[in-house]
């Protein structure tokens, strides 16, 4: 295989084997909760220049399952179609292919947010979203199974290449698939298969109302949780997942309450997180330049994940190895040399979020010879910034003060 070369990748027609992985955008229309023109121009931009597969910011499939970031796209409201539709034949248009990522943000959010308690496999607190989720009931389940249907139906119908559920970085599915989130005694809870049931019966249901539509996955093959995800756990995971027909498989990595493992970078971005999030960002200015003075003294200190660069590639040679479903790999992929290889040992894709916000003409650079490697210098500011803005690249620094 090679990285450039019309392929198809989890039954997709792709022009190449780059993929902009699922990045939060940060630029859904504040009425409909859909598909805006600055986001249509954004993919636009990424379709013009090569990408060969544009992963959508995840959209929430029901109401509450809300983000509390801001300007989050929502596929749960019929009035967004019509965007949806512009998005997909804009991008087909410019020869690019498309994927809706489906999500469920479970105590990955606030009640606050969402306007109702939120919901979780058991009811249990998050470390940065403090607030208790109340506990799913068989009901709730249920209905949260229909609206992931309902979203891949919905998708198919409006000219989306396939999905993408949202298996990984601590989210409702990735919580019942998990020890560490779902303690649940009853079908859902306890053995392996039965916290992936809830990922069967969707797929399943699915599958009779969309046929051979092609569903992806991303999955945290690993994280730091207790009783989390670990690699020997996530391989039974994925013969499960080839079993129930997925197409595709994103090895992924972490959750949000990992803190910097899914984005690793050298530091703390602390001007950033000082900057965006809540409750730092809102206090008073002297306080708050103080209070980010120290922490700057002890950043060096505290440890950071490692390696910076290919760290999930190990995981996706071990699924590899394990499916016949196709495998794609993301994480700390920066260097053509890198992507290559991996496409050489058989990995079917690679898939990347920090380059394309820093360089959205990324991918033509490497196939013109214009460029080797990203420019992105993995200061993570960028995954701060979603807390309060559309995201965005700030080559390691931070526009500060912020909105004072």
């Amino acid at each position: 295989m090679k990285l450039f070369e019309d392929c198809v990748v989890g039954k997709i027609n792709m022009r190449n084997r780059i993929i902009r992985s699922a990045t939060h955008d940060g630029l859904a229309d504040p009425v409909t909760e859909g598909v805006s023109e600055e986001l249509i121009r954004k993919y636009v931009c990424l379709a013009k220049n090569d990408v060969g597969c544009i992963i959508q910011g995840y959209a929430i499939v029901s109401p509450d399952g809300r983000s509390n970031y801001p300007r989050c796209l929502g596929f749960f409201n019929p009035a967004a179609a019509a965007g949806y539709r512009a998005l997909t034949k804009a991008v087909h248009d410019e020869g690019g292919a498309i994927v809706a990522q489906l999500a469920h943000c479970g105590r990955q959010t606030s009640s606050k947010a969402i306007g109702i308690k939120k919901i979780a496999p058991t009811a249990k607190r998050h470390l940065l979203y403090p607030d208790k989720a109340r506990e799913m009931t068989i009901g709730d389940i249920k209905r949260v199974e229909n609206d992931f249907v309902t979203a891949i139906v919905r998708a198919k119908e409006y000219g989306y290449d396939g999905v993408q559920l949202h298996l990984a970085h601590g989210y409702l599915l990735h919580d019942f698939i998990s020890e560490n989130g779902n303690k649940r005694k009853d079908e859902y809870g306890g053995s392996l298969e039965n916290r992936m049931r809830i990922v069967k019966e969707i797929l399943t249901e699915a599958r009779e109302k969309v046929g051979d539509f092609p569903i992806w996955v991303k999955l945290s093959a690993t994280d730091k949780r207790s009783k989390g995800m670990r690699i020997g756990y996530s391989l039974k995971v994925a013969k499960l997942l080839e079993e129930y027909g997925v197409d595709a498989i994103e090895v992924s990595c972490g959750s949000v309450q990992d803190g910097m493992n899914t984005m690793r970078s050298k530091r703390f971005p602390m001007d950033a997180i000082f900057a965006y999030r809540e409750p730092l960002a809102s206090m008073p200015r002297i306080l708050n330049r103080i209070t980010l003075a120290a922490a700057k003294l002890f950043n060096p200190l505290i440890p950071q994940p490692k390696p910076l660069e290919l760290y999930n590639v190990p995981a996706a040679y071990a699924i590899m190895k394990e499916v016949k479903t196709d495998v794609i790999a993301v994480g700390g992929i920066f260097d053509i040399a890198d992507m290559k290889k991996l496409v050489a040992d058989g990995i079917d894709a690679v898939s990347m979020c920090r380059p394309f916000i820093c360089e959205p003409n990324f991918a033509k650079k490497l196939k013109d010879g214009t460029a080797t490697k990203s420019k992105c210098i993995m200061c993570n500011c960028c995954g701060l910034v979603i807390e309060k803005e559309p995201v965005r690249c700030l080559m390691g620094k931070v526009k500060y003060p912020l909105n004072r």
